[in-house]
């Protein structure tokens, strides 16, 4: 079973990089993320406060869960008023 060594992110690809104890790598694309699963800015601020703070959160909500459901839920705006 691989275990995982370190999850950061890498500032100058823009990529949240999990490294493994047998050397194997994956490196997600956070730029390509936030263009395929957040509508709005707030969704995007959301996505960002996880790839800064806790990268292993984020690195599993898109390994693993449903980004799209996982914003719908922690993120609320409302539009301005004509």
């Amino acid at each position: 079973m691989k275990k995982l060594v370190s999850c950061e992110f890498n500032m100058d690809s823009a990529c949240v990089e999990l490294v493994y104890s047998d050397n194997s790598m994956i490196s997600i694309a956070c730029t390509a993320v936030e263009n395929e699963v957040a509508d709005n800015l707030y969704q995007r601020s959301e996505l960002d406060y996880l790839i800064y703070n806790d990268q292993l959160a984020y690195a599993d909500l898109i390994l693993n869960g449903d980004p799209q459901v996982y914003l719908k839920a922690v993120t609320e705006y409302k539009k301005l008023e004509d």
